[in-house]
């Protein structure tokens, strides 16, 4: 393994996280905030900490297949763990393993918390909040490998390891520009949302976090209520964005390259605006009698399945009031997902279809045995690699919720609670039902609870495999192994 290009990439990351920090340390200062100067030392403190660590550049640049995981997986936990400081120097969140909950909630774009009253933050600590739902949503190691001079295949594995998804492919020949083309669209969707917000007469602030939470699928809100006291337009717009960025990005560089036929071609897109479709008019006539209107019930019911399935966690209403049916069709949306490649969690539509088509095989095989069979998406088959890996995926992601269950019981919480607890941190989707429904709220898990939760949303963000590879024993042997060499070199030498 490349320990020296690991190191160089963390640095970047510490350097990077540090100089975002100095944008809620500016909202800060505008707001006459004295948190404002907690971002801006510790943001100060991130970037002198990389500038050490990067204080020699690798001969070889190159990272392997085992060193993006591995980078990957480092780089996340860093910013969680940095990123979470500031919250306990302001007094904010005076305890750490809260505070650290609360933040790697917002960079891995969950949106949980363990605030009871979000309006008692500084507007400094609520746009560092939001915003960090923005870095997490396309990736900050997506951001810095467009910067980073790495040559070969080091840039597609980082980008495989971070990027949501079963499988991950170039928009164009070079990786480093596909990062950027992903960058600009995420940018110009974000953008567009903004403006629309502010033509609603949304306060800028409240914008600048609303569109953040909606771009990142984070849906850290601002106000106690999350969207509950806002307009109907913020709602709609809201929805709408929400949505839009549960699709994959490949699609919208397909039209914007004037390629709309072969953008339509998506079959795992059009899945998923079909389970949208259908899930809105279910709960839509579902809640009706709640709403009395059945206008205002579909508007409510698209705004919290739009919400759910792209796992963003904003609330308009307690949907943990709603009718059982609605409640279970919007768990059940949980675990779908988003599109692979967009900003959501879940499981992801394109899992879904293959696991599905793949149950479809085996059933037509024991009906006629000697047929051969080929399991295809977007009219291409599908690789035994691609069907191996998702089968894997499908099991360690059983074996992760049932164990996470079984630790967070523990805390002697009735059943619902601790099921959609993990349902909604391992899917990245943030609310859940009882306890941890919209109107509540995460803090009363233990410190142990949040511990195994705050794995959760790190493994469900890094799609399982970068996070679990750090419990490789392998992995740390390697590097104990090499350094017993070095110090053994460096003997030999002085003898």
């Amino acid at each position: 393994m490349n320990y020296k290009m690991i190191r160089f990439v963390i640095s970047w990351v510490l350097k990077v996280e540090g100089m975002l920090m100095l944008l809620p340390a500016l909202v800060g200062a505008m707001y006459q905030e004295k948190a404002g100067f907690a971002y801006l030392i510790w943001g100060l403190l991130c970037i002198a900490a990389g500038l050490i660590l990067c204080f020699r550049k690798p001969s070889n640049m190159e990272i392997y297949s085992r060193d993006g995981f591995v980078c990957v997986s480092l780089s996340w936990v860093v910013l969680g763990v940095f990123g979470a400081v500031p919250f306990v120097i302001t007094g904010e969140i005076p305890f750490y393993i809260n505070a650290l909950f609360e933040i790697v909630s917002g960079f891995t774009t969950t949106g949980a918390s363990i605030l009871s009253d979000v309006e008692a933050l500084s507007h400094a600590s609520l746009f560092w909040r939001s915003f960090s739902h923005w870095i997490g949503g396309m990736g900050v190691l997506v951001f810095i490998l467009a910067l980073l001079p790495m040559k070969g295949g080091s840039v597609m594995n980082l980008m495989k390891a971070e990027s949501p998804g079963p499988s991950v492919s170039k928009l164009v020949p070079k990786v480093q520009q596909t990062a950027k083309i992903l960058y600009s669209i995420y940018i110009g969707m974000t953008l567009l949302q903004i403006v629309l917000l502010l033509i609603g007469n949304i306060p800028l602030f409240d914008t600048l976090c609303i569109a953040f939470g909606t771009a990142g699928t984070g849906g850290f809100g601002i106000r106690n209520d999350s969207m509950g006291s806002y307009s109907t337009y913020c709602q709609i717009v809201t929805t709408i964005f929400m949505i839009l960025f549960g699709v994959n990005f490949s699609a919208y560089y397909l039209i914007l390259t004037k390629k709309i036929r072969q953008a339509l071609k998506f079959e795992e897109v059009r899945y998923y605006f079909g389970i949208i479709a259908a899930a809105i008019l279910v709960i839509g006539l579902n809640t009706m009698h709640l709403f009395q209107n059945l206008g205002v019930s579909i508007q409510q019911a698209a705004f919290q399945v739009g919400s759910i399935i792209t796992t963003t966690g904003f609330s308009s209403a307690d949907f943990n009031q709603w009718p059982a049916l609605s409640k279970t069709i919007l768990v059940l949306l949980m675990f779908v997902g988003a599109c692979a490649g967009s900003t959501g969690g879940g499981i992801k539509v394109s899992r879904i279809l293959i696991l599905c088509k793949a149950a479809k095989k085996e059933f037509q095989l024991y009906l006629h045995p000697n047929a051969v069979k080929k399991i295809k998406m977007d009219q291409k088959t599908i690789t035994h690699d691609i069907l191996r890996s998702t089968n894997i995926y499908l099991t360690l992601y059983l074996l992760i919720f049932a164990v996470s269950i079984l630790l967070i019981s523990l805390d002697n919480f009735d059943m619902t609670t601790n099921f959609t607890a993990v349902t909604a941190t391992l899917n990245n989707i943030g609310p859940g039902l009882e306890i941890v429904g919209p109107m509540g709220n995460f803090s009363s898990f233990s410190y142990f609870s949040k511990c195994v939760l705050v794995f959760d949303m790190l493994a469900g963000r890094l799609e399982l495999f970068p996070l679990i590879i750090l419990f490789t024993p392998s992995i740390w042997k390697d590097l104990v192994t090499k350094k017993v060499s070095e110090r053994k070199m460096r003997r030999i030498r002085r003898g």
